[in-house]
């Protein structure tokens, strides 16, 4: 009998499991360490709604609190503090996993304000101060891709910081943020700094595409249109790998892979399954190739351990299928660009929303301590 289990088949493909999720009760309790040991976790990323969701619920954050509010210290720099706090000690948690890796894994992802998705300067200001008070090799500083933070990818790369890039939708954004990390990589080798040190991954987002796209099929409502449902979100992710593979096998990429660069891998992001009907494993399941990772919510991640069927690569050989899905949508009348546009846009007011609630949360747990 077999003793292998469907999350060390998947890291065994190439997929890289890292949780969607973390707070302070995970860290003290064990829970990580359990996580690694026990689901082949190699990785954490966070977001402004997760810390807002564990500021909310976390009774493990009251001694901090008190402390900060005695000394006076302000909203900003009290979630400042905390947020930090908390991936410098995952960071520390995954060190081992990050030393084993040679610095592959073992990452731990923190993000700029979300305010900040439309201002350049500001995003690189903070990602400088992020890196600098973290100060651990294995985090990485998240920076939106919207056309302002493409420029601020660059900047954090060529300043030596391991960078996730997040909230990508559309393929032509995924072209630009490799551009941007390879030119980030150039400016960093002009500088002296060792390539080997910077890592990134590119977060193309899956399940909110196809919930966008599956509303307007459905009100489409044709054959053609509804039998394309649920189909978008892992072809749009397919044919990110196969750009991945293209940009990464070019002249400007190989040079800086050749002076020690790494390549800047696909992370699947936003891969809980938003309808009940679908696989809960279905992003999951579908979207395995080597040198990916794939970033779950705890609930999708014990669905993977307990049914998900890997059977290999599902990715480099469906780009003929994968692009068909997306021609047939345009035929039926869903328009790409639309979408992706729209999905940036609620992407980034969702955090901004998100990150006034955590703001509001410890603006309110700082008053009940003075």
């Amino acid at each position: 009998m077999s003793t292998t289990t469907p999350t060390a088949e998947l890291s065994a493909a190439g997929v890289s499991i890292w949780l969607d999720d973390l707070s302070r009760e995970r860290i003290a309790s064990g829970g990580l360490e359990k996580l690694i040991a026990e689901r082949d976790v190699v990785g954490v990323t966070t977001n402004p709604t997760i810390f807002a969701g564990a500021l909310t619920n976390g009774a493990a954050y009251a001694d901090q609190v008190a402390a900060l509010a005695a000394a006076g210290a302000d909203v900003d720099t009290a979630v400042f503090e905390i947020t930090t706090d908390d991936v410098r000690a995952a960071s520390d948690i995954f060190r081992p996993v990050y030393d084993a890796s040679k610095g592959y894994d073992g990452r731990v992802s923190i993000e700029v304000a979300p305010d900040l998705a439309h201002d350049t300067d500001g995003t690189i200001a903070s990602a400088k101060a992020l890196w600098a008070k973290v100060d651990r090799p294995n985090a990485m500083i998240k920076i939106p891709a919207t056309v302002e933070g493409l420029a601020a990818i660059t900047a954090a790369i060529g300043a030596g910081i391991s960078v996730n890039v997040t909230l990508i939708f559309s393929l032509d954004r995924y072209r630009a943020v490799i551009a941007a990390y390879l030119a980030g990589l150039e400016i960093a080798k002009e500088a002296g700094i060792d390539l080997s040190t910077i890592h990134s991954v590119a977060s193309f987002f899956v399940s909110r595409v196809d919930t966008e796209i599956d509303k307007r099929l459905e009100a489409i409502g044709t054959d053609e249109a509804l039998a394309l449902k649920s189909k978008a979100g892992v072809a749009n992710a397919q044919l990110a790998y196969e750009l991945f593979e293209q940009e990464f096998g070019g002249e400007r990429a190989t040079a800086l892979l050749e002076a020690g660069a790494n390549r800047q891998r696909p992370l699947w992001a936003s891969t809980g399954v938003k309808d009940p009907a679908l696989p809960d494993t279905l992003y999951v399941t579908g979207l395995v190739a080597q040198g990916v990772v794939n970033t779950m919510p705890e609930k999708t991640l014990e669905a993977t351990f307990d049914h998900g069927v890997i059977e290999g690569d599902s990715i480099t050989g469906a780009y003929a299928s994968a692009a068909e899905v997306l021609d047939a949508l345009a035929a039926v009348g869903v328009s790409y660009d639309d979408v992706t546009a729209l999905l940036e846009r609620e992407g980034v007011e969702k955090f901004i929303v998100s990150w006034h609630e955590l703001l509001d949360t410890v603006r309110g747990a700082l008053e009940s301590a003075r």
